[in-house]
C-alpha cells in the first residue's frame, strides 16, 4: 500500500513538472519529511556529552519538580541538558515525579526519533534507560528499553517505540537516562520499499530500495515520554524488533496451524 502511494506521488510530481498543476495534499512517507533533530556526527555527539560537567552523580540529586506527562510529549536531549554520571555511564537524562491517581498497572510510553534525514550508516538515536525509584530515591526497577520500529505518515507517529509497565505502589519516581550498555548497542531498522532523501527543498530523490539496518546508539536524540495513550499502544504493538524468521512456505504454514503434515513430492 505504501509503494503504491510512493508511486503515485512520484507520478504527481511528473505530471506537475509538464503541466501547471496544483498539487492535491497527500500524506507523506516519513522518509519524506524533514527530522526535527539536527544532523550532528555521532564522533562530535560523543564528545560533547564527554566534554559537559556532570550535575549528579546520584538519583537524590536529580530534581523531580517535573509530572509525568499525561501522554507522551516530546523532550530533546544533547548540549544544553543536564548530565549524569551515575551506574557507570554519562549520560543526558529525564527524571520525572510519577502521578498517584493513577490506577496500577499502567504504562509508559517511549518513542525515540531517529537522528539524520534518511537511514544510513550514520543515523543514530538515543536508547532510554528507565529507572523507576521509590520515596527515598532508590531503585525499584531498572529496564534497557528496548526500541522497535514503526513507520507512520508523520513524525509524530513514527520512529523507536517503547514501553515499562509501573506495577509496585512504592513508585514514585522515574528517570530516563541511557546506560553505557544501551550506548554500545543498536536498534533493528527495516526499510520500506522505497526510500528517499530531502537534499532538495523541492524535488524528492530516491536513494535505497529495500534493505534493512542495525541504527547504532548515540548519547543525544529527541525522546517522547509519557503515559500509554492508545496510538502509542497501536505503534508498540505493531512494531518491527528484528526480522522475521524463515518460514517454510505458505502451505506448510497453514498445514500445520491445521494439525496436518504435508508430505514431500
Amino acid at each position: 500500500m505504501r509503494l503504491k502511494l510512493v508511486l503515485l506521488f512520484a507520478s504527481i510530481l511528473v505530471l506537475a513538472a509538464c503541466h501547471s498543476v496544483k498539487l492535491p495534499k497527500f500524506p507523506l512517507p516519513t522518509d519524506l519529511l524533514p527530522q526535527s533533530q539536527p544532523i550532528r556526527p555521532l564522533a562530535d555527539a560523543k564528545k560533547a556529552l564527554a566534554d559537559a560537567t556532570p550535575c549528579c552523580t546520584t538519583f537524590a540529586d536529580f530534581s523531580y519538580q517535573a509530572r509525568l506527562p499525561w501522554q507522551p510529549q516530546r523532550f530533546e536531549l544533547g548540549p544544553g541538558s543536564q548530565v549524569a554520571a551515575i551506574n557507570g555511564s554519562r549520560s543526558y537524562f529525564l527524571s520525572f515525579t510519577l502521578p498517584q491517581d493513577v490506577k496500577l498497572p499502567y504504562k509508559v510510553g517511549i518513542k525515540s526519533e531517529l537522528v539524520g534525514r534518511s537511514v544510513t550508516s550514520s543515523s543514530y538515536l538515543f536508547a532510554p534507560t528507565v529507572v523507576q525509584l521509590d520515596e527515598a530515591f532508590q531503585p525499584i526497577d531498572s529496564q534497557d528499553v528496548k526500541l522497535c520500529e514503526y513507520m507512520g505518515w508523520t513524525n509524530n507517529d513514527s520512529g523507536a517505540f517503547g514501553s515499562v509497565e509501573v506495577t509496585d505502589t512504592r513508585v514514585r519516581y522515574l528517570v530516563i537516562y541511557s546506560s553505557a550498555k544501551q550506548q554500545s548497542d543498536n536498534t533493528y531498522w527495516e526499510q520500506s520499499a522505497s526510500t528517499f532523501s530531502t537534499t532538495s527543498s523541492t524535488t524528492p530523490t530516491a536513494t535505497t530500495m529495500g534493505g534493512s539496518y542495525k541504527i547504532q546508539h548515540g548519547p543525544e536524540g529527541v525522546v517522547w515520554v509519557g503515559l500509554m495513550d492508545k496510538s502509542y499502544k497501536q505503534a508498540v504493538s505493531k512494531a518491527v524488533c528484528g526480522k522475521a524468521p524463515q518460514g517454510n512456505g505458505l502451505l506448510n504454514s497453514i498445514g500445520a496451524d491445521l494439525g496436518v503434515t504435508r508430505r514431500s513430492p
